[in-house]
């Protein structure tokens, strides 16, 4: 009884790397077998005749058992399940299904998947007579084979599908093959249900721990990289939805109940329209604002697929009593997307690792706030705050309102209401750019603290901000600045008295830097700036030592800004800019992003890539041009040294010969004038007698001669 105990929870789910996969795998690797059993009549489970149950139950308090495929071999085995297989061959595959007792095959996301699965449950059928206990196969499926059906109600196009008209069901072209597997499932179970009983679950539009197929329209919201979300066409299909961890409910609920149904819809209590979906996405995560495109146009996105456009535009007003009234369901979000886009919103991050990294940069003037910010802004994806340049956007985007707002003309229609609050808007817009204008000519282009603080508030609480975050460059400069900008107004000062402040947790930095330096590193770093750069900035001689004084007032005493975030606990990272000589902050930056960690944000997009490995080849060319230029030169160097000391040897060499010959014959010279003078007349007048006798042996008359004319010698 144990060992079916143990049987009796293995469930096989394919590719369980996947979105669906993923979660309906660690989804019920946490249910309790039985759970959804509890508030659950028996009379449900009865109403089918030809269904028993299982002669002995699973094991009290016992998990699913999660096994089963990945897409990718080599990808890291899911910590919730208990085994995966990079299977070989079909019979292999086959051994490991008749190991289980539910398998689970989801066909919504790879089309691949759906031959696999055919074969999966028919391989299964075939093996019915040796079935240790009974088996349960359910084929996730998808709404979209619904997408052609003909309106239950044709004069009343309101009227939604319901479980009971899947029989007249019409698939979208595309997914012709879904319907095709659906039905084969269907059959397959109708044989020996006591042994093997199959369940078609269509799931609807799947979002919730990372998005699906919504997960364009999340991305591109939350990179800001567009003023207007696109709407694909006019916007008003409806697009039956389900969380994906209710989809695991549903799943779980069929595996536990054995519905008397053997095809059930699986969506929530929602009917959105793709507009609303798109709209709701827009306004929380990203600029708030859509725009129809033709939808011709969506095709030109390379994030799209045919098949997620198709499934966009598919237009169904669909209705599942049966998961109300028949299942045992702990919904995530049973009145869909729009109604818990918090939550969603918030599983959409942390399934993603998409957290804001907020930043806030003190120091000096002159000591490399802007340039160090920049760097990390490039990095990290941040969003750059700097107040000079934030007032002077703000104020453009001021006058950019009002002016358009006097270019419009007066419309007529459903949109008075609107147009009477925008009126009242754009009257406070003129009011809030006269006050701004008048503030900063009665204080010579400066702007007081109550507008910076207005101004970078709203800029805090932006969605681009609010997304992936910001480097605050400089502001707040004092103590109160800084309490005037993150703290929430306690209700009791002095029940809050000695305690942390409340402060508002959705703008305040996560990480301070302090970048350090002296006067003196400072002054000489301002001097050896060049003019054109120095020219018109705050570095300028009467500007910047004023500056660099009231830095160093107010951040002297008790009260300083950092101050403020020690008491918040937020203790920020000093760093002495005179001990890096790195001009381009490579070292600063490297050691500031040991202290933030790695990037929050998406990876880089393909165009991104392309352009960093072809900007990376480029470099690659020049460096390699550089080195061959550099190796030519070095090597002409050496030539022209090898020649030169070639002919400096060779010259010396010359010379050496030219003065041993002087020598030489400035040597034998004496000797040469001896011979001359003393022999050579004797010895040719010898030689020309020799050659006047010719005797036989010229050496020995020779001799002779030379004997008689010198009788001296004996």
């Amino acid at each position: 009884m144990a060992a079916e105990a143990v049987e009796s929870r293995r469930v096989f789910v394919n590719h369980l790397d996947s979105y669906c996969g993923s979660n309906i795998g660690e989804y019920l690797s946490r249910c309790v077998i039985g759970a959804s059993l509890e508030s659950t009549e028996e009379e449900e489970v009865e109403e089918d005749e030809n269904y028993s149950p299982p002669a002995s139950g699973p094991k009290e308090g016992t998990n699913y058992q999660i096994v089963g495929t990945l897409s990718n071999p080599e990808n890291i085995k899911p910590p919730f399940a208990a085994e995966t297989y990079a299977v070989s061959s079909q019979d292999e595959l086959l051994s490991h299904l008749l190991e289980c007792d539910v398998i689970l095959y989801n066909i919504t996301e790879d089309a691949s998947q759906i031959e696999e699965a055919t074969w999966a449950a028919s391989a299964l059928h075939t093996e019915i007579e040796h079935f240790r206990a009974p088996k349960l196969f359910i084929l996730i499926s998808t709404i979209m084979s619904w997408a052609r059906s003909n309106l239950p109600d044709p004069e009343d196009p309101e009227v939604p599908f319901t479980d009971e008209d899947y029989r007249r069901r019409k698939p979208h072209p595309n997914f012709v093959n879904h319907i095709n597997a659906e039905k084969l499932v269907l059959k397959l179970g109708k044989t020996n249900q006591r042994k093997f009983s199959t369940y078609v679950v269509a799931s609807g539009h799947q979002y919730g721990s990372g998005e699906g197929v919504l997960h364009y329209f999340f991305k591109l919201c939350w990179l800001s990289d567009t003023p207007k979300i696109p709407v694909f066409g006019d916007g008003n299909n409806f697009i039956p939805t389900i969380h994906v961890l209710d989809l695991a409910a549903v799943l779980q609920n069929v595996a536990e109940h054995r519905p008397k149904s053997y095809y059930i819809l699986a969506i929530d209590g929602s009917m959105h329209s793709l507009q609303e979906l798109i709209k709701c996405i827009s306004k929380n995560v990203g600029p708030g604002k859509i725009e129809k495109i033709p939808v011709e146009d969506a095709f030109l996105s390379k994030d799209l697929t045919q098949m997620h456009l198709d499934m966009l535009l598919v237009n169904l007003r669909m209705e599942s009593a049966y998961l109300k009234e028949s299942f045992n369901i702990k919904w995530v979000s049973q009145a869909g997307l729009v109604e818990n886009i918090e939550q969603i919103i918030k599983e959409f991050k942390q399934s993603r690792g998409l957290l804001p990294l907020k930043v806030y940069i003190h120091g000096p003037p002159g000591v490399g706030k802007t340039s160090v910010a920049e760097e990390l802004c490039k990095h990290y994806k941040l969003h750059h705050i700097k107040i000079s340049n934030l007032i002077s956007e703000t104020i453009e985007n001021l006058e950019k309102v009002v002016a358009s707002k006097e270019q419009e003309s007066d419309d007529v229609g459903e949109e008075e209401e609107i147009e009477e609050e925008e009126d009242e808007n754009i009257e406070d817009v003129q009011e809030l750019l006269a006050g701004i204008k008048e503030n900063m000519e009665q204080n010579a282009g400066q702007l007081d603290d109550q507008y910076v603080l207005k101004f970078l508030k709203d800029k805090l609480k932006s969605m681009p901000c609010r997304n992936q975050g910001y480097v605050l460059d400089g502001f707040p400069e004092t103590y109160e600045q800084a309490q005037d900008l993150f703290n929430l107004e306690s209700e009791d000062e002095e029940e809050a008295r000695g305690k942390i402040p409340k402060y508002d947790k959705l703008t305040i930095p996560e990480f301070v830097i302090s970048l350090t330096a002296s006067d003196e590193f400072l002054i000489n770093r301002i001097i050896n700036l060049p003019e054109k750069i120095v020219a018109g900035t705050h570095y300028t001689q009467d500007r910047f030592l004023p500056s660099l004084s009231q830095f160093r007032e107010i951040n002297t005493d008790d009260k300083t800004v950092l101050n403020y975030f020690d008491e918040l606990e937020i203790h920020p990272l000093l760093i002495d800019v005179a001990k890096f000589e790195d001009p381009e902050n490579r070292l600063i930056i490297k050691e500031i992003s040991k202290e933030l960690g790695e990037p929050r944000t998406y990876g880089l997009t393909d165009e991104e890539k392309e352009i960093l490995e072809r900007k990376a080849a480029e470099e690659r060319l020049v460096k390699e041009a550089q080195e061959k230029a550099e190796r030519e030169r070095k090597e002409a160097e050496e030539r022209a040294e090898r020649m030169a000391d070639w002919e400096e040897w060779s010259k010396t060499r010359e010379e050496v010969k030219r003065q041993e010959q002087e020598l030489l014959e400035a040597q034998s010279l004496p000797l040469r004038n001896y011979l001359m003078a003393n022999v050579m007349p004797t010895l040719i007048q010898g030689i020309n007698e020799c050659c006047r006798i010719r005797p036989d042996n010229p050496v020995n008359f020779l001799a002779e001669y030379l004997l008689k004319v010198c009788p001296d010698i004996e």
